[in-house]
């Protein structure tokens, strides 16, 4: 066994070499972390240590389950989430089967590019362009003034807060996350299109009975892991874009996290109580999408 293995590494080395920087990135930022965890279930103290510090079990879980302020960011998390999921995961498929209609490539290419572009902009650039749009002056403002609407700034009214920020981060991403549907596009086997048409088939009977077929592999396997991280919305966005008028809406687990356990306290361990609470919620969406997936259409990650 030991012989072969060798053998193995022999032969295969160069590819070893190059899958190891991505081993080394998850077990030294992924893996090693975990220990880390074991501090939710202290009252840490950095002087003290991780092992030093006392244990109290449960109270720092308790404390956030007990917050008044427990079910308004689980549900604005959830919310957030499942709008981003409903709204923002079908749009790159469409786009990327619309670009695959487009027989101009000039045009092609420009719709690409542009649709790529927000996504390598700073998002604290984003967040300020978001910000200035959407103010008593901003374009959009003047959109709404010219339709007979009233001029506001939209981000102080916590109603707007969801919808702007699903709608910005479907504009973000919508380019770059359809580059993984086009490239299962382009592997779709060409004679069932030439087949399709001899059987007199359109183009838009084309679309829906050999495109989007083609692509509920990929579709399954990512939905999977959408859902696996449906309770991991990161905080920087929505802490750029939110003020105390848009809490009700817009505070989540993350940014409430952050400005009560670290700007206003730095308590780790509720912190970590709230992440491994995070993450325990995850790993059960991400088990029971993957079993649904699996009883449904076949497709799944293991």
């Amino acid at each position: 066994m030991m012989q072969k293995l060798k053998k193995d590494l022999v032969q295969n080395k160069a590819i070893y070499l190059m899958v190891l920087p991505v081993v080394l990135y998850y077990f030294i930022f992924k893996y090693l972390p975990m220990y880390g965890s074991i501090i939710a279930f202290k009252d840490y103290s950095i002087p003290k240590g991780i092992l030093g510090s006392p244990w109290i079990g449960f109270k720092n879980f308790a404390d956030f389950f007990d917050s008044v302020y427990f079910w308004r960011v689980l549900r604005n998390t959830l919310l957030l989430s499942v709008y981003q999921l409903v709204f923002g995961f079908p749009a790159p498929i469409l786009l990327a089967i619309l670009l695959n209609e487009i027989r101009r490539k000039l045009f092609k290419s420009v719709v690409q590019t542009v649709t790529y572009l927000p996504h390598f902009v700073s998002l604290v650039v984003i967040c300020g362009l978001i910000l200035d749009f959407t103010n008593r002056d901003g374009f959009i403002s003047t959109i709404i003034e010219f339709f007979g609407g009233e001029r506001t700034t939209l981000l102080g009214d916590a109603a707007n807060f969801r919808s702007i920020y699903v709608a910005s981060g479907i504009w973000q991403e919508l380019g770059w996350s359809s580059i993984i549907f086009l490239a299962a596009i382009s592997g779709i086997n060409p004679d069932l299109y030439e087949a399709a048409r001899v059987d007199g088939a359109g183009r838009f009977r084309q679309m829906w009975s050999i495109t989007l077929p083609s692509l509920i592999p990929i579709i399954m396997i990512l939905l999977i892991l959408r859902i696996g991280g449906l309770m991991d919305i990161g905080f920087e966005k929505v802490i750029l874009l939110y003020n105390p008028n848009t809490y009700e809406t817009a505070d989540i687990i993350s940014s409430f996290v952050y400005r009560k356990g670290i700007a206003e306290g730095q308590n780790y361990s509720f912190t970590s109580a709230v992440g491994l609470f995070q993450a325990i919620i995850n790993f059960v969406l991400l088990i029971s999408a993957n079993w649904f997936s699996r009883r449904i259409s076949g497709n799944r990650l293991w």
